[in-house]
C-alpha cells in the first residue's frame, strides 16, 4: 500500500511518502514547496502538486499526471501512483472563528473549547458578561471577518432568553465571511434546544447559513463537544473550504476530508493517549503562535496563544516575559542592547536562524519564555467545568480553587511532546531535552519525545482511515524518544540533600548516586535499552508515591538518556546573579546541552 499525504501549511506544503515494507507501515519519502494559495498564484493544488511531483523525484514512483492531477492505482495494481491521498491545511491562516455564548466563564467558555479543539483561531468572543457594551460588541462583529461563528448558551431545559438575546446582537451585525461576500456566513447553534425555533426566525434571510446541532452545555455538570467539533469540520470542508482558492479541486482529490492542521495534530495526540492509556501533554512553537494540546483521562484540551512565537512573536514573548526572566536562562556575557537589536532583527527577518553559539543559546533562552507562558495559559484554560454544584467540606474552605482547578497535572504526565522548528531543529537533542524539561517543569517520572519532521498533521488525518498506519508511522518514524524526567515535586534546600536513586539494567546496577537541592545529573540509556529507576525522595519532597516515600518505574532509553531532577518544582533559580549563572553552567554541564560548555 501506498499513501501520500500532504500539510498545506501558512509558507510551506509539505508532502510524506507511507508505504506498507513486510507488513509494516513506515514513512519513506518527504519533500516540500512553498504554498500557493494567495496571489499571483492563488490555486492551493500548484504547491500540492510541486511538493508531490518532489517526493516523484526522490522516491522514483511516478506519482503526478501530466495534467498535474495526482495518480491513483487500481486495486491490486503494482504499478505507478498511490493508493490514498490526504491532506491537512492551515494556509490562509488556517480556519478562523468567532465564538458566543451566554456567560463568558461558562457556556461561551464551552464554546472556545470546541472550536480550538476542532483546530481553529478564536478571534473573539461574545458574552452578556464580557464588559464591552451591546453597541461595541457589535461594532466588534461587524469589525471581524470569521470563517464561521458558533453560538451556544443556556442549559436544555433552561432559561433561553439571554440566548436569545445574545442571536439578535449578531444578526443586525451581519459580520461578514473572510474568503468574499458571495456567500453566506457559517453559523453553528448549539445552545438551548428550547430556543430553536427562535433561532431560525432570527437567522433566516439574514445572509447566514445556520445549521443546529446538540447543546454545548444540557446541563451546567456536561460538556458535550463532539456534536459542535464534527459540525465545525463538516462545515470548515463544506463552505470555507470550497471558496479558498484551488480547494474545490483539492477536495476532489483526496480520499478523507481536508482537516484544519491543528485538529489533525490534536486527532494524533488523542490516538496515541486512548491506545497507550496514558496522559499527553504536546506543544508546536512556531513563529507567530504556541499551540498546546493536552490529553488527561481522556478529556482533550487544546490552546492557541497567538502572541507567543519566535519570529513574528518574538518581541512579544520578550515583553510579557521581561528580558530579566529570560536572560537568567542564559550561561554566557550577553550585552542586553545587542539582544534587543537582536529581536527586533528576527521581526524584521523572520525566517532567519542562528548563525552564532551565542545567537543559538539566546533563541533557545526565548523559547523556554515563550513555552512556559504557553504551558501557564494552557493549564488556566483546561479547567474543570465552571458552574458545577459541589458539595464540599469543612476541609474545601482552605482549597476554594479545587472545582476550577487545571486538570493538566504535572505528576500525572506520562508523554511530553516537542515540535516546532526551534524544538525539532535543534543541533543537538539535548538541547530539545532540557529546554522541554525547563519549560514544563514535568514532576514524577516523564517520557519526553519530539515530532522527527512534524508529520504529526499528516498522521493525524490518516488515524481517521487507517489507525494501524498511524500508529505504525508514529511510533517508529515521527516519534524521536529523547528520554526520561525524573524529579520530584516541592521546594528544595540549595546544598542540602534532596533525593538518592538508583538506575538498575538487566546486567546489574547502571548508575546510583545522591543529589543535593540545586543539582541534575545526566545518565546515559540508549535508544531500546530497559532499566528500572527508582528515586527516594527526603522529606518534604514528593515522587507521586507520597511525600518523602520511595518511587519506581521500569523505563526505556532514548537518544539522550535519564535526567535525575532536583532543582524543585517549582524550579528554583539563586537570587545572587553570580551564583544563579554558576547554577545555569552546572546544569549546561551537567546535561551536555552545548558541546565544550
Amino acid at each position: 500500500m501506498r499513501i501520500v499525504a500532504t500539510d498545506c501549511g501558512s509558507t510551506t506544503t509539505k508532502a510524506i511518502l507511507i508505504e506498507e515494507i513486510d507488513g509494516v507501515f513506515r514513512q519513506t519519502f518527504r519533500a516540500e514547496a512553498p504554498t500557493t494559495v494567495e496571489e499571483p498564484l492563488a490555486d492551493v493544488t500548484i504547491g500540492v502538486t510541486n511538493s508531490i511531483t518532489e517526493l516523484q523525484e526522490l522516491s522514483g514512483y511516478k506519482l503526478v499526471a501530466d495534467d498535474g492531477t495526482i495518480i491513483r492505482r487500481a486495486a491490486g495494481s503494482k504499478g505507478d501512483g498511490c493508493d490514498v491521498y490526504i491532506s491537512t491545511s492551515s494556509a490562509g491562516g488556517g480556519l478562523q472563528m468567532m465564538v458566543a455564548g451566554v456567560v463568558r466563564e461558562m457556556t461561551a467558555e464551552s464554546a472556545k473549547r470546541a472550536a480550538l479543539g476542532a483546530g481553529a483561531i478564536v478571534m473573539d468572543t461574545i458574552a452578556s458578561n464580557d464588559r464591552r457594551r451591546p453597541h461595541e460588541q457589535i461594532q466588534r462583529i461587524r469589525e471581524l471577518r470569521p470563517d464561521m461563528v458558533l453560538i451556544s448558551g443556556g442549559t436544555d431545559g433552561g432559561d433561553g432568553k439571554k440566548v436569545v438575546e445574545i442571536a439578535e446582537l449578531i444578526a443586525p451585525a451581519r459580520p461578514r465571511p473572510r474568503f468574499g461576500g458571495e456567500y453566506r456566513l457559517p453559523l453553528i447553534f448549539a445552545g438551548n434546544k428550547a430556543v430553536r425555533s427562535d433561532i431560525e426566525r432570527i437567522f433566516a434571510g439574514e445572509g447566514f447559513a445556520l445549521s443546529v446541532v446538540d447543546n454545548l452545555r444540557p446541563t451546567l455538570e456536561h460538556e458535550n463537544l463532539a456534536p459542535a467539533r464534527e459540525q465545525i469540520h463538516d462545515v470548515f470542508l463544506e463552505h470555507v473550504m470550497a471558496h479558498a482558492p484551488g480547494y474545490d479541486k483539492l477536495i476532489e482529490w483526496t480520499n478523507a476530508p481536508i482537516m484544519p492542521t491543528p485538529g489533525a495534530v490534536g486527532d494524533i495526540l488523542q490516538t496515541i493517549a486512548r491506545e497507550r492509556k496514558i496522559n499527553v501533554v504536546g506543544v508546536d512553537i512556531g513563529g507567530a503562535t504556541t499551540d498546546l494540546f493536552s490529553v488527561f483521562g481522556g478529556v482533550f484540551n487544546r490552546t492557541v496563544s497567538a502572541n507567543l512565537g519566535m519570529s513574528y512573536s518574538v518581541s512579544n514573548v520578550c515583553a510579557e516575559a521581561g528580558m530579566e526572566q529570560v536572560l537568567r536562562w542564559v550561561h554566557l556575557d550577553m550585552d542586553e542592547r545587542e539582544l534587543r537589536n537582536r529581536v527586533k532583527n528576527k521581526m524584521i527577518r523572520p525566517t532567519t536562524i542562528p548563525q552564532t553559539h551565542e545567537a543559538l543559546v539566546f533563541e533557545q533562552a526565548v523559547a523556554r519564555e515563550a513555552l512556559r507562558l504557553a504551558y501557564a495559559q494552557h493549564r488556566a484554560f483546561a479547567t474543570k467545568l465552571k458552574g458545577v454544584q459541589q458539595q464540599r467540606t469543612v476541609g474545601d474552605t482552605f482549597r476554594q480553587d479545587e472545582g476550577a482547578g487545571s486538570i493538566v497535572d504535572p505528576m500525572l504526565l506520562d508523554l511530553l511532546v516537542a515540535s516546532g522548528g526551534v524544538l525539532s531543529h535543534a543541533p543537538r537533542f539535548e538541547q530539545t531535552f532540557l529546554l522541554m524539561i525547563d519549560s514544563f517543569e514535568p514532576t514524577g517520572f516523564t517520557a519526553i519525545a519530539k515530532d522527527s519532521i512534524f508529520m504529526m498533521p499528516h498522521l493525524g488525518v490518516l488515524a481517521s482511515i487507517n489507525p494501524r498506519a498511524a500508529m505504525e508511522v508514529f511510533e517508529r518514524d515521527c516519534l524521536v524518544p529523547l528520554g526520561w524526567c525524573a524529579a520530584p515535586k516541592g521546594e528544595v534546600r540549595i546544598g542540602k540533600p534532596a533525593l538518592s536513586f538508583e538506575l538498575r539494567g538487566e546486567s546489574g546496577v547502571i548508575a546510583q548516586g545522591t543529589l543535593s537541592g540545586g543539582q541534575i545529573r545526566l545518565v546515559r540509556l540508549g535508544v531500546g535499552e530497559r532499566a528500572t529507576l527508582e528515586v527516594r525522595p527526603e522529606r518534604g519532597l514528593d515522587m507521586g508515591a507520597g511525600v518523602g516515600k520511595p518511587a519506581s518505574r521500569t523505563i526505556e532509553g532514548g537518544q539522550v538518556g535519564v535526567l535525575i531532577d532536583a532543582r524543585g518544582r517549582p524550579l528554583h533559580f539563586p537570587a545572587d546573579h553570580s551564583e544563579r549563572r554558576t547554577a545555569v553552567v552546572s546544569w549546561v554541564q551537567a546535561a551536555e546541552v552545548y558541546e565544550g560548555a
